[in-house]
């Protein structure tokens, strides 16, 4: 019997759902952006397992994006990956978001930084590096400012990201930019770089929480001093 994965993209504005079985998606929907809640996110699985004859239960394993992104869709993504997980002890494992958009690169891209916007003029930022076995990051997620992140692009790499977007002006012209198609996270690049990852111990499920480096839009506000 082929393994049977279930994949879960929230990162972004709309959230995607997959399934796979074997090497290959069969299914996959988007959720209405305006609708993230946890409630919608369970009745498009249901709906993706049975049009497979699955249950939870026949699942081999979840897969899901675990960011840079948006906080509340990540934060759904992942209370229903490690809720499915627990309930039916099948596997989980985590995928950097950005390792997922840089799967996704054009093909004679040897060097990618993969950006997103961190809000004011703020911009999370990797680089990656093509190797015979896929796409390698150089160095840790950072939150840089825009001008910080221009200054270490270096002229061959190639600019990437749903970030591209936001700050398409300050990049340098001579960098190539990834086609608009590519820049947001698919099911389909979260499974591929999701088969090269170990599951998660139980200890790492219960401690799984979005890839953010900060606090929530609320938690940053909530410190800000009062006048």
């Amino acid at each position: 019997m082929n393994e049977s994965w279930l994949v879960l993209e929230t990162s972004g504005r709309t959230a995607r759902v997959g399934l796979a079985r074997g090497d290959s998606l069969v299914g996959s929907a988007e959720l209405d952006s305006s609708r993230r809640h946890a409630r919608d996110m369970i009745s498009t699985v249901d709906a993706l397992l049975k049009a497979e004859s699955l249950g939870p239960g026949d699942l081999t394993g979840v897969m899901v994006s675990r960011g840079p992104g948006s906080y509340t869709g990540l934060r759904v993504g992942l209370m229903t990956a490690k809720a499915l997980a627990y309930a039916t002890g099948c596997e989980l494992r985590a995928v950097d978001t950005f390792a997922a958009i840089a799967h996704q690169s054009p093909a004679e891209a040897t060097h990618v930084w993969v950006i997103a916007d961190a809000l004011q003029g703020l911009v999370y930022a990797q680089r990656f590096v093509r190797q015979h076995d896929g796409w390698l990051p150089t160095n840790h997620l950072q939150i840089l400012t825009a001008v910080a992140f221009v200054v270490g692009v270096a002229a061959d790499d190639v600019v990437t990201g749903p970030g591209v977007g936001v700050y398409d002006a300050q990049i340098p012209t001579t960098n190539a930019r990834a086609p608009e198609t590519d820049r947001e996270p698919r099911v389909e690049s979260v499974f591929a770089v999701g088969r090269k990852l170990a599951p998660l111990t139980k200890e790492e499920l219960f401690a799984l929480e979005p890839l953010y480096l900060r606090g929530s839009s609320a938690e940053e506000k909530a410190k800000e001093p009062r006048g």
